[in-house]
């Protein structure tokens, strides 16, 4: 079978799965009361959603790559496949029972460990960034370890406005996708479009849904945090020496491009939190999808805002590698995502100051301000009293030099 037939059946396989499954789960759900329950951060703060989409996801590119990887060498990836699980199961317990960050954060651990030293699934050279190449073994398990657990945080957090995991998600696994293909991986390639073909499924849920609406929870988010952490050490890890006009496509530079929106918006509100004296892992309104929403008022527009600016800074990067090389791309799309995640804060600060300059407060918004005003007339008044007496007098004067005279 052609190799472009391989991601046409992984994709619909997964599609179709999670197409069918999301109105059963949220059967469940709701017949056993399994929901989000909104709080002061929640974006839909008056409905109650079931928060269980993680389990179509995972169903659905689990199924599709161990239908599309028949025949294929998997050994590698069924320990990719066996980590995912693992994740599933922790994003389910977290939002059926609960867990603390501690334990959440502990369980990362362990599986990054388990990719990095079991696996094998590690940074071994970062192709001249800031001057390195081959790393050795020690500092390849910290990298990677490091690595996958700020990944699966990273896309995690993203997970707050309706389809704004998915989209980025969708994003990421089609490039990725395309470029295994490209550089003939095919496997990781159907791998990958089978994200891709459960995502997109799931956005229309997501996104559209009115009483079949769903949210991924931590079931999906972890999940998919640790699929897209191996598929971009995967990525940085491909063999291109054999093929030197393809080399720049897997440098660290590209992947980050890839990965910038979850990166840039977990840098942002972890900096924040500590400079605040908070815990990283305290949750806030800090977030870039926050501070849109603040602007656009609805949640597919602040969606469509972040998923373009994330494929304009991978089409940036594929476009200048050759021009800039590794290290000069790296600095300048790090610090390209951070201005343009400061854009709309930017935008807010200027609303709110116009705002403050434009109002005018009322006597209910400043309690005191009848007394002042009582004051100021009392005192208008008296002065006029006074401007009358001096006249009256003036006027006996001028009465008593007349009748002087």
């Amino acid at each position: 079978m052609p190799d472009k037939l391989y991601l046409l059946l992984s994709f619909s396989i997964s599609f179709l799965v999670v197409l069918f499954a999301i109105p059963k789960i949220i059967l469940v759900a709701k017949t056993k009361k399994l929901f989000d329950i909104p709080n002061q951060r929640s974006a839909n703060q008056d409905k109650v959603i079931p928060n269980l989409g993680g389990i179509a996801i995972f169903s659905g590119f689990f199924i599709s790559a161990v239908i599309s990887l028949e025949g294929f060498d998997v050994k590698k990836i069924v320990s990719l496949l066996l980590a995912s699980l693992i994740m599933f199961l922790i994003g389910l317990y977290d939002d059926t029972i609960g867990l603390s960050a501690k334990k959440k954060l502990f369980s990362q651990i362990l599986v990054a460990l388990y990719l990095a030293i079991v696996s094998n699934f590690r940074f071994t050279n970062l192709h001249g960034l800031f001057g390195i190449n081959e790393i050795n073994y020690i500092s390849s398990v910290t990298l990677t370890t490091i690595a996958i657990i700020g990944l699966i945080n990273a896309f995690n957090l993203i997970d707050g406005i309706d389809g704004l995991a998915a989209g980025i998600g969708t994003l990421i696994s089609a490039v990725y996708g395309i470029i295994f293909l490209h550089f003939g991986q095919i496997e990781y390639a159907i791998l990958s479009f089978s994200i891709t073909g459960s995502l997109v499924a799931f956005f229309f849920y997501n996104v559209f849904g009115k009483a079949n609406k769903i949210f991924m929870g931590d079931t999906g988010s972890l999940t998919l945090g640790v699929v897209f952490a191996v598929l971009t050490i995967w990525f940085n890890e491909i063999d291109t020496f054999k093929n030197p006009e393809n080399q720049l496509w897997t440098l660290p530079a590209i992947s980050l491009a890839i990965m910038i929106v979850p990166v840039v918006d977990s840098i942002r509100v972890f900096t924040i939190r500590i400079i605040h004296h908070k815990s990283p892992f305290s949750p806030d309104m800090n977030h870039i999808h926050h501070q849109l929403i603040k602007i656009t008022n609805n949640h597919l527009h602040a969606t469509i805002i972040m998923v373009l600016g994330n494929l304009l800074l991978i089409y940036l990067s594929l476009g200048l590698i050759d021009v800039m090389g590794n290290n000069i791309l790296f600095i300048f799309t790090l610090t390209l995502g951070f201005l343009l995640a400061y854009i709309p804060v930017l935008i807010n600060k200027n609303k709110i100051a116009k705002t403050d300059v434009l109002t005018i407060p009322s006597e209910q918004e400043i309690p005191h301000l009848h007394l002042i005003k009582s004051i100021h007339q009392q005192a208008t008044v008296a002065e006029i009293g006074n401007e009358d007496d001096a006249d009256s007098d003036k006027d006996q004067n001028s009465s008593q030099m007349l009748h002087t005279i």
